[in-house]
């Protein structure tokens, strides 16, 4: 096998090594993903996750298939929950012991198993080196602790190639953690007793991370501790999938998704009856100005109460998206390259340093960003927290330069309006296909400001909007509109409670109809790669119809923690710029 191999033939052939150890057919991959049923199945160590899918050689993938299939055969996860810390960081650091142990659980004569795992950590070892995610103290911090449990436990050396970087630091967590490393190794066959020894190291290491905090704080008068913690989080989502929160996609419904009885009988694609009452429109022309005023208002004082930190989250969103871009140079520089244009002055003055310059590097979003609220009537409910949230992030995104758009979908009328007419008046034909008048709408163009754009976007009060939701279709205008722009990286989020409903193509073709539309419109635009589908449940999980989901509990107020949350999960997928 080697890298050369297609992602969807790796993706067939870890799914089968990983269903082989487990017996556990309902887990499959998709996009490099591993997931069970429709529910992803999260990494639960830094080494596991694929953030450069296709730079990785076939062992290393396999490598991880085979790590996480020894995770579900040898870990009893209700147990790990009830054993895990209450401290994120700590609990991050559990996670990746536990992982670390069942990877020592290779079934005997499983050698090429032994040797895709043990590939498959040292390649990850060797890409943080040449990444510099080593530079940070709180990164050689997890490094070097996941280096020094993986060597024990394995009872292999630590890679030679970072032995040194680590030293003074293995050499002063040596102290503190060997009683726990050796307990580990001698307990590796019992999880519950293991976990004694794996808690303490992970208490240790969550009260040194608060350490390194306190002390950036103390060091940098022009930061507080709350961004600190902000960008802590941010740096620690490069080594864990802090998104993907295990407890609340547990608490929260997962979305209902199925395959269309109708689609299948007919053998026909996805179709529209009638597009001639379809319309997009500016909600906030059909509103009086008064009204709007006063919707305006409600919404500043809904915002007001919740005391948001808008220029923090602005920051927080420009760590989190941002990359570094070149402008320029700098010049009487102590090193770097030499300036042609101060050769006489070395000759001048032999002493002065100042002659050399250096590539001048800005962070810069050259980044898009448009939210698409599903205006069905049950988000009717959730209105007031989704107003906040989507206004605070449009302003904050704006401080941090990113454009932003706010549209919605809706349709025009219930249970089918006139293109239900026209289909009755022509004798009911079999699988008439979308059987209602679409409504797409705009509460901000991508060019204007926030500032601008404050009472169009208030208009999302105005109660009658609401009515059923044609999603798929709502999700292609969007990304039409997306690929209009001239940003690197464009990004969509479909803010929904639910799936797709429109009962009179419900009833006509069958309820899965719109569902498996939606699928297929998300696949399709996730495998062009031109702009990233991402979908944000409200108090729903909605991962059955995006691989990049969040889920979000909104019957308390959208606070500053919510918003931590949203900026880290935005920066997940950052992509260089090229």
């Amino acid at each position: 096998m080697n890298g050369s191999r297609e992602p969807a033939r790796r993706d067939a052939l870890c799914a089968a090594a990983v269903r082989a150890l487990t017996g556990d057919d309902a887990l499959h991959y998709r996009g490099g993903k591993l997931y069970r049923h429709l529910r992803p199945v999260p990494a639960h160590a830094p080494h596991l996750r694929s953030e450069h899918r296709d730079d990785e050689d076939f062992d290393s993938t396999r490598g991880a298939a085979d790590a996480s299939a020894l995770r579900i055969a040898h870990s009893d996860a209700a147990l790990h929950r009830a054993l895990a810390p209450g401290d994120a960081v700590a609990r991050m650091v559990f996670d990746m012991l536990e992982q670390l142990r069942c990877e020592t659980r290779v079934p005997s004569g499983m050698r090429g198993v032994t040797r895709n795992v043990r590939h498959r950590f040292d390649t990850w070892s060797r890409a943080c080196h040449a990444s510099g995610l080593l530079d940070s103290d709180i990164g050689l911090l997890i490094y070097t602790v996941a280096q020094m449990a993986e060597s024990r436990l394995s009872g292999r050396a630590v890679l030679e190639e970072t032995e040194g970087l680590i030293e003074a630091t293995r050499a002063a967590l040596a102290p503190s953690l060997g009683h726990a490393l050796a307990g580990m190794r001698r307990h590796c066959d019992d999880q519950r007793a293991y976990a004694v020894h794996a808690l303490d190291i992970a208490l240790h290491i969550g009260e040194r991370v608060r350490d390194l905090r306190q002390a950036f704080v103390e060091n940098n008068a022009s930061s507080d501790e709350d961004d600190e913690d902000d960008a802590a989080r941010t740096m620690l989502g490069t080594w864990f999938d802090i998104d993907d929160d295990e407890g609340e996609v547990e608490r929260l419904a997962l979305a209902s998704s199925g395959s269309s009885s109708a689609r299948e009988a007919s053998g026909e694609d996805y179709r529209v009856f009638t597009a001639r009452y379809d319309k997009t429109i500016r909600p906030s022309t059909s509103i009086r100005a008064a009204l709007l005023r006063e919707y305006r208002e409600r919404l500043d004082d809904l915002i007001a109460a919740r005391h948001i930190n808008v220029p923090r989250l602005a920051r927080m969103l420009q760590a989190s998206i941002t990359v570094p871009h070149r402008d320029g140079w700098s010049f009487g520089e102590e090193d770097g390259r030499i300036d042609g244009r101060r050769l006489a002055q070395v000759v001048a003055s032999p002493d002065e340093r100042r002659v050399f310059r250096r590539e001048r590097e800005r962070p810069r979003a050259d980044c898009v960003v448009s939210f698409l609220v599903d205006c069905s009537g049950s988000m009717k409910a959730s209105i007031e927290p989704v107003a906040v949230m989507i206004d605070v992030l449009v302003r904050a995104l704006g401080m941090a330069g990113v454009a932003t758009e706010v549209l919605g979908f809706t349709t025009l009328a219930w249970n089918g309006g006139r293109a239900k007419m026209e289909w009755l008046a022509k004798g009911r034909p079999k699988h008439p296909g979308r059987l209602n008048e679409a409504c797409n709408m705009i509460f901000k163009d991508g060019d204007a400001s926030w500032r601008a754009a404050r009472g169009d976007i208030a208009a999302l009060f105005k109660a009658d909007l609401f009515r059923e939701g044609i999603d798929g279709e709502a999700v292609d205008w969007a990304c039409s509109r997306l690929t209009e722009r001239d940003e690197a990286r464009r990004m969509l989020v479909v803010i929904s409670d639910g799936s797709p409903m429109d009962s009179a193509t419900a009833q006509a073709n069958d309820p899965s109809y719109l569902d498996q539309h939606l699928r297929e419109v998300v696949a399709r635009h996730e495998a062009s790669q031109s702009t990233e589908v991402l979908g944000l449940g409200v108090g729903l999980d909605l991962s059955p119809y995006y691989r990049h989901h969040f889920a979000v509990d909104l019957s308390t107020p959208p606070d500053m923690t919510l918003f931590a949350k949203l900026a880290a999960w935005l920066g997940a997928r950052r992509r260089s710029s090229t």
